[in-house]
C-alpha cells in the first residue's frame, strides 16, 4: 500500500510539474483555437462531395465510349501450318496478302442532341470503322465529319435524337487551384470519373504535335488520366467541360501526377468549323514564337520579362508573311495584340485564333528599346503539314580551320563547300559562319548547337550585319561588355531548317 502510495504520488507531481512548463501538449483533445473541426467546414466537405456526386450524374451520361478499327494488309501472315501444306500457304499469301484488323478505344462526349461527339484526333485518325457505345449500353456507328492534326481536335457524328449533352463551359475564367473532374474509358474501365485540380495553364508541349501551327495552350492537371482517357472531358465544379484530355506527361505511358487538356475554347472553334466547312479556318500572321525570355526582354528594351519572341517568319515563300508585310522582323518582342497584353505565346494564339481570316488588327512590338506598331492582315493558315524534329543536325560535315569565341562560348568556321552541297543550301549560306563547338559552360549553351547552328547575321547592337566570316564576328564582340546581349539571326540545320531569332548574354 505504501508502495502504490508512493507511485501515485510521484505520478502526479510529475504530471504537475510538466504541466507547470507546458510539456503536455494533447493533439486533437486538447482544448485550443482550431483545435476542433468546425460545424461549418463540415458543411463545406459534405458540399463539395456533394459536387462531385452531382458532376458524375449530370455529366457522365453525355460521355461515351469510343472503338476504333484500321484494316492492315500483312503479306507474310504468320498462320501455323501443318507439314506438308506450309509450302502452298506460304505461296498463296505472296499472292493475297492477309489483313488484320488493329483495335484501339477511346472517350467522346456528346454536344448536340442530334449526335455530334467532340474527341481527339488521335482516337479516330486513320480508323476505317468507328462505334461509340453510351452509359446507357446502346451502340452506335460513328461517322467521322472532321479532324484537326494541329490541335488534336475531331468531331464524328451518330444517328440519335434527344441525347443527352455536355454542357461546354469558359478556360478563360477558369483558375490554377480549381477543382476539376476528368471522366473517361482508362484501360478498359468505362466510365471512370477522378477528380484533382487544374496545376497550370498555356502550358505548351514540345514535340507532341510536330506541326507548323501546332498548340501550345493546354490545361495541365493531377486528375488521374490513362490511356483511354484521351477525348473526355474535362469539367469544373458547376459540371461544366473546360477541356478535352489529351495528353499525359510519364516515362511508362501511365499516369504519374500530371495530364494535359486541349481548352474547350479552343476545340469549338475547330468543332464549329469542321462541321460548317470541312476543315479548320484559322487565322494566323505567319511567324514563328516562342516566350521572351530575360535576355530577349531586355535586348528588347522592356523592364520585365514579358512579351513573345518573334523567331522567324513561317511561310513560304517568306514574303507572303503578313507579319513580314506589315513590318514586324524577327527579334521584334510582341507585347499587345488587338489591345491586349501579350505576356507569352500562347496567351497571343488565344488572341489570333479569336479573329477571322481577313480582318485586320493592331499589334505593338519592341525593337531593340524602341517600340512599333503594325497592323496586320489576318489569312488562313495553309493546310497543315507534319514536320520531323529539329533537335540536331543531320549534315556531317569536315571539320574546318575553327575560331574560339570565349565571350559567348562557342567556337566557328566557315560553311564548308562540302556542307553547303550535302545540305542543300541556299546561296546566302554559303557566305556564312557555322557553330562548330559549343562551351556547356558557356552563356550560348542550349541557345546554338554545335555542328547544327550558322550565324546569318547580327540584329543588335545595330547597324545590322551579315556575318561571313571569323573577323566580322570578331568586330561585333570586341565592342561589347560583359553583361552586354548580342541578338543572332540563326538558321538550324536539320530536317525543314529553320531561320530564329536567339538572344546571348556576353560573359554569361
Amino acid at each position: 500500500m505504501r508502495l502504490t502510495a508512493a507511485l501515485a504520488t510521484a505520478f502526479v507531481c510529475g504530471l504537475l510539474f510538466a504541466t507547470g512548463f507546458d510539456l503536455t501538449r494533447f493533439g486533437f483533445a486538447q482544448e485550443g483555437k482550431g483545435a476542433k473541426v468546425a460545424s461549418s467546414q463540415v458543411q463545406s466537405l459534405a458540399e463539395t462531395g456533394s459536387a462531385f456526386e452531382a458532376i458524375a450524374d449530370h455529366v457522365t451520361p453525355s460521355v461515351v465510349s469510343i472503338q476504333t478499327q484500321r484494316i492492315r494488309s500483312n503479306p507474310r501472315g504468320g498462320r501455323s501450318m501443318r507439314p506438308g501444306i506450309e509450302e502452298f500457304f506460304r505461296n498463296f499469301d505472296q499472292q493475297m496478302p492477309r489483313e488484320e484488323a488493329q483495335e484501339a478505344s477511346g472517350t467522346g462526349f456528346i454536344v448536340s442532341k442530334d449526335g455530334y461527339i467532340l474527341t481527339n484526333n488521335h482516337v479516330v485518325a486513320d480508323a476505317d470503322k468507328v462505334t461509340v457505345t453510351l452509359l446507357d449500353k446502346r451502340i452506335f456507328d460513328a461517322k467521322v465529319i472532321g479532324r484537326d492534326p494541329t490541335t488534336d481536335v475531331a468531331v464524328i457524328k451518330i444517328n440519335g435524337n434527344n441525347l443527352p449533352v455536355a454542357t461546354l463551359g469558359d478556360d478563360n475564367v477558369s483558375r490554377v487551384g480549381q477543382w476539376v473532374v476528368a471522366i473517361g474509358n482508362p484501360l478498359g474501365l468505362d466510365f471512370t470519373v477522378t477528380a484533382g485540380i487544374i496545376s497550370a495553364k498555356g502550358r505548351p508541349l514540345r514535340g507532341l504535335l510536330n506541326a507548323t501551327y501546332a498548340i501550345t495552350d493546354y490545361i495541365q492537371t493531377d486528375a488521374a488520366i490513362n490511356p483511354g482517357n484521351s477525348g473526355g472531358p474535362l469539367v469544373n465544379i458547376r459540371g461544366e467541360v473546360i477541356g478535352i484530355n489529351s495528353a499525359i506527361a510519364s516515362s511508362t505511358g501511365f499516369y504519374a501526377g500530371y495530364g494535359f487538356a486541349i481548352p474547350v475554347t479552343l476545340a469549338k472553334q475547330v468543332m464549329d468549323d469542321l462541321i460548317a466547312y470541312g476543315k479548320v479556318k484559322r487565322a494566323v500572321i505567319g511567324v514563328a514564337i516562342t516566350d521572351a525570355t530575360a535576355p530577349d526582354a531586355k535586348a528588347a528594351g522592356l523592364n520585365e520579362v514579358t512579351g513573345v519572341l518573334v523567331q522567324t517568319y513561317s511561310f513560304d515563300p517568306v514574303d507572303d508573311s503578313p507579319a513580314k508585310k506589315a513590318g514586324i522582323e524577327p527579334g521584334d518582342v510582341i507585347v499587345s495584340a488587338d489591345g491586349k497584353p501579350t505576356d507569352r505565346a500562347s496567351t497571343l494564339q488565344r488572341i489570333v485564333r479569336g479573329h477571322k481570316p481577313g480582318e485586320t488588327i493592331p499589334f505593338e512590338a519592341m525593337r531593340f528599346g524602341t517600340k512599333k506598331t503594325f497592323r496586320v492582315k489576318l489569312v488562313e493558315a495553309p493546310d497543315a503539314q507534319q514536320v520531323a524534329s529539329t533537335d540536331g543536325p543531320s549534315h556531317p560535315f569536315v571539320p574546318a580551320e575553327s575560331r574560339r569565341f570565349d565571350k559567348i562560348g562557342i567556337a566557328v568556321e566557315p560553311v564548308s563547300p562540302e556542307l553547303f552541297t550535302r545540305a542543300r543550301l541556299d546561296e546566302q549560306y554559303r557566305r556564312a559562319l557555322i557553330v562548330s563547338d559549343v562551351n556547356v559552360t558557356g552563356p550560348a549553351y542550349r541557345k546554338l548547337f554545335a555542328d547544327g547552328t550558322i550565324l546569318v547575321r547580327v540584329l543588335n547592337p545595330g547597324p545590322k550585319r551579315d556575318l561571313h566570316t571569323a573577323a566580322d564576328l570578331d568586330q561585333v564582340l570586341s565592342k561589347l561588355n560583359d553583361g552586354d546581349l548580342v541578338t543572332f539571326l540563326v538558321y538550324d540545320l536539320g530536317p525543314g531548317g529553320s531561320l530564329r531569332a536567339v538572344t546571348v548574354q556576353v560573359g554569361g
